[in-house]
């Protein structure tokens, strides 16, 4: 992985919004459509579930985080020493590829101003150039 030291997993083109949604709420998206099998909505709740046991909430710590007019385009990322994690990705984006929902990982050593953080992810808002 070189000198990067967080992981993103987020759509590969922006939404109606501009912005690029991460790895779970574009499975979320797929969901809440009813589009996944009885298998893949097993799956997704499982994950949903271990992620929400195992890994902070960042809103529940600060609420303004994910403010939308705060921050806007904050995003979350996976330190890559939070290996389980991100390995745990891994069946959510073969969901993904079989819904034809284009995810592509990124990789970086910064992604960003840091909004949040704890020992498993940060939260930033991307680097513009008055940033």
């Amino acid at each position: 992985m070189g000198d990067a030291v967080f992981v993103r997993f987020q759509a590969a083109s922006p939404n109606a919004r501009g912005h690029f949604p991460g790895v779970f709420a574009l499975l979320n998206g797929l969901a809440r459509a009813g589009r996944l099998s009885e298998e893949e909505h097993r799956f997704w709740r499982a994950a949903n579930d271990w992620y929400d046991a195992c890994l902070t909430d960042p809103s529940t710590v600060d609420p303004t985080v994910y403010d939308r007019e705060l921050h806007p385009a904050a995003a979350s990322w996976f330190k890559s020493a939070a290996g389980e994690f991100v390995e745990g990705v891994s069946g959510c984006l073969r969901i993904l590829a079989a819904h034809d929902v284009p995810c592509e990982r990124l990789e970086s050593s910064a992604p960003g101003r840091v909004i949040y953080e704890d020992d498993h992810q940060i939260v930033v808002v991307p680097w513009t150039p008055t940033s």
